[in-house]
């Protein structure tokens, strides 16, 4: 969308208002509805943050040429993670559409909710509590089109002291051409709870354009545990847009597990917040680009508290003429003293038409840290492929070891043996090896 556009029929006041007419939500969540939307109109007429999207090429989005469905297909969306482990529920969506929702009875009767979020709104306002407490972040364009026309999305309420100890399992697909996807994950858990959910975005064809602007909360009380994975597993023609947020509380735990594998473009803004004393987050990426993907991160770690850890390892991997671009940062405030901030960022070259763009940084206001960064880009040792040629290993094998090899340190930090498979599996796929 050119900065000085006007928004599309589909993103229309016309459209806007429809859709907050089929809606049964609270007040406040209209409300900010109303808001996100009038944000938007105006955020149309300003240019990007260049710091975030100088190296994002949107000029080929065509927002006039997606549209939110009313309804989703029948047809079945193929996932890599759903038939590899046991759930203890799941929930999908299709197109926009929960078109299937199941947890343990035993959970249901501790009190933990996971479903759609439209019906959850609708039914069960309660349990979004915590969410409309949180502090809202700033509203860029997409997010705050994303807030405006969300279309529901999965909920995971884990309420105090329980703890889950199956994963769940969450699935946003596409199967029409040209459908447009505004869902929100949103994971509350409550002090002392537990969980893990893994979650995954997936194209049921290779050729269908489409649109997916989604959003991610994550918020956890004081002294909870959550295991989140999402693996974006859209085809090559899908615009993939992501407003993602962790906030941390007081001694609780975040382990946040990322695999870009999809998509035509992708842009993820990812923001980890240390609230409370003792907090701690570590973030996980696995990224593989091929052909001529362009798959960018933004990512910041914010220690808004005193002996708060934040530890981020991302690993990618390129081919043919595919880009990844990734900035981070970790933000230090005045009173965020003794915190152990971490962030690193390696980018391995199979071809020469490839390019990583990996940029880290620090903005520290406290002076009793412990903050390192790095990051390195390189292409991949002829002299190891040779000294495993000679050993009889074809050269296709012998690349896979190597990546393999490269991306291991972070599957060696993910205690999810599914998620770890899953990873390896889809890194096969990407290199031609093991067929589907």
């Amino acid at each position: 969308m050119p900065a000085t556009a006007a928004p599309p029929r589909t993103w229309s006041p016309e459209a806007f208002a429809e859709l907050l007419s089929t809606r049964e939500e609270p007040a406040w969540l209209s409300e900010r509805r109303q808001q996100a939307f009038a944000a938007y109109r105006e955020l149309l007429t300003s240019p990007l943050d260049q710091e975030e999207f100088k190296r994002v090429d949107l000029r080929a989005l065509r927002p006039e040429l997606f549209a939110l469905q009313p309804s989703a297909s029948s047809e079945t969306v193929a996932t890599l993670m759903a038939q590899r482990t046991e759930y203890a529920g799941f929930v999908s969506h299709v197109d926009g559409h929960c078109v299937g929702s199941q947890l343990e009875p035993a959970l249901t009767t501790q009190g933990v909710v996971f479903g759609s979020l439209k019906e959850i709104a609708e039914r069960q306002p309660e349990i979004l509590r915590a969410w409309e407490e949180a502090p809202q972040e700033s509203w860029d364009r997409f997010s705050a089109w994303q807030t405006a026309f969300c279309t529901g999305g999965t909920v995971l309420f884990v309420p105090r002291n329980v703890r889950l100890t199956a994963p769940l399992h969450s699935l946003i697909g596409l199967t029409i051409p040209n459908a447009a996807d505004f869902s929100r994950t949103l994971v509350i858990l409550e002090e002392g709870a537990e969980a893990t959910l893994l979650e995954e975005t997936a194209s049921a064809s290779p050729a269908a354009a489409g649109l997916h602007v989604g959003a991610v909360d994550l918020l956890l009380a004081p002294r909870s545990n959550l295991r989140y994975v999402q693996l974006q597993n859209w085809n090559e023609q899908v615009w993939h847009l992501a407003r993602q947020t962790g906030r941390v509380a007081q001694s609780a735990t975040l382990q946040w597990t990322v695999g870009g594998l999809g998509a035509k473009t992708a842009h993820i803004h990812q923001d980890v917040h240390l609230d409370g004393s003792g907090a701690a987050a570590e973030v996980n990426g696995v990224t593989f680009a091929t052909g001529k993907q362009k798959i960018s991160y933004y990512t910041q770690q914010s220690h808004h508290a005193a002996n708060t850890r934040s530890d981020l390892l991302y690993k990618d991997v390129l081919r043919d003429h595919a880009r990844v671009v990734w900035r981070g940062m970790i933000k230090v405030d005045a009173g965020a003293q003794k915190i152990d901030g971490y962030q690193r960022n390696d980018g391995l070259l199979l071809s020469d038409g490839c390019r990583a763009d990996l940029i880290p940084g620090l903005e520290i206001e406290a002076d009793d840290v412990r903050c390192t960064h790095g990051a390195t880009a390189g292409r991949v040792d002829e002299e190891q492929l040779f000294y495993c040629m000679c050993r009889g290993i074809e050269r296709r094998e012998a690349m896979h070891i190597i990546v393999e090899g490269f991306f291991q340190r972070v599957y060696d930090r993910i205690p999810v043996e599914v998620v770890r498979e899953t990873l390896s599996h889809a890194v096969q796929r990407k290199l031609g090896i093991g067929g589907e």
